[in-house]
């Protein structure tokens, strides 16, 4: 049987987020196969001195279509587009920065045009930091899901995270709480239904079950929301045939679901009401999947964490099950290139 290096289709493409932060150690320990990494082979290789362990041979090359083959002896290479062959000197771990926040974007930049080129497989994305974009003079980047959403041409895209106890599609992603009465509509409700519902039966799911949390506690006891626009969104998705109840309490939906298996995914209304059981539950496994998009992208669900990033001691567990999840799902569609 031929290495997956030999392999004909397209391989995954893995930026390495903040140089600063635990994304380039993350992606180290992961050690992808039949992957490109995007970003500063430089970061890469400091990762690999951080950690202790012997790297594999670092092949630089310039597009997807450059990675060699796996030799019939030695070590499996690791293939490097590097963003950042200039030499210059990396940002120190630890901290954001202007420099971490270019090198970030620069390596974004890239790997969202190999993705949207059908050039790679499936998109993965190590942790960036919003402050560090910041300072680095971009402005309007809100994350990676927005990016993407945009350079895609203004896709209508949702927010899945999953662990392997819990589905959750946010409605709404980063908006102060103050917004969101004026954010949930039924149009787009509704389309967060249809999307977990087509995102579900893709994965493998033939008849999924989706519950809908509602806007306020106790759902229809408080505020008029739920009642004209998440429950008309509802109806909207049983008419077309989706099995989708609700709104329910979330104080109550999130154990039954978990417990009782009762729900293949749950549609939370804001960040906070959906991220905090997904996190509480797997924080270490959990995958943050891009809905809506024309690729497949991917990341773990945890941020740059510069507190731990010169220390060694990053979990790698969610970007293992981020590359695991990509596979899969790239191993379900055909890349198409858009525009």
């Amino acid at each position: 049987m031929p290495h997956p290096l030999s392999a004909p289709s397209p391989p995954i493409a893995i930026t390495l987020g903040d140089p600063a932060g635990i994304g380039p150690e993350v992606v180290a320990r992961a050690l992808p196969e039949h992957c490109l990494v995007i970003g500063p082979a430089a970061a890469l290789e400091r990762a690999f001195r951080l950690i202790g362990t012997a790297r594999p041979r670092i092949v630089r090359v310039s597009a997807p279509e450059d990675i060699p083959e796996h030799p019939p002896e030695g070590p499996l290479p690791l293939a490097v587009l590097d963003t950042h062959p200039g030499g210059l000197d990396l940002p120190p771990l630890g901290a954001p920065c202007a420099a971490g926040g270019r090198l970030a974007m620069a390596a974004l930049e890239r790997a969202t045009e190999l993705a949207l080129a059908g050039r790679v497989s499936a998109l993965v994305t190590a942790p960036v930091s919003k402050e560090a974009v910041r300072l680095a003079g971009l402005a309007g980047f809100t994350g990676h899901t927005e990016y993407l959403a945009r350079r895609a041409g203004d896709v209508p895209v949702r927010m899945m995270m999953a662990c392997p106890a819990l589905r959750v599609v946010l409605a709404t992603t980063h908006h102060a709480l103050a917004d969101l009465p004026g954010l949930i509509t039924a149009d787009g409700v509704f389309e967060t239904i249809r999307q977990t519902h087509d995102a579900l039966r893709f994965s493998g799911i033939d008849h999924p079950r989706i519950a809908v949390c509602g806007l306020n506690p106790h759902p229809g006891e408080f505020g008029t929301e739920d009642a004209d626009r998440v429950a008309p969104a509802i109806e909207r998705a049983r008419a077309a045939g989706i099995d989708a109840d609700g709104p329910h309490a979330a104080d109550a939906l999130f154990p039954h679901v978990v417990n009782d298996h009762s729900h293949d995914a749950v549609v939370a209304m804001y960040h906070d009401q959906g991220l905090v059981p997904v996190k509480l539950l797997g924080f270490t496994r959990t995958v943050n999947i891009t809905l809506g998009l024309p690729f497949v992208r991917t990341s773990p669900g945890h941020g740059t964490a510069f507190g731990i990033a010169a220390r060694g001691q990053a979990n790698a567990d969610s970007m293992k099950a981020a590359l695991d999840t990509a596979r899969a799902w790239a191993a379900r569609r055909t890349p198409h290139p858009v525009g």
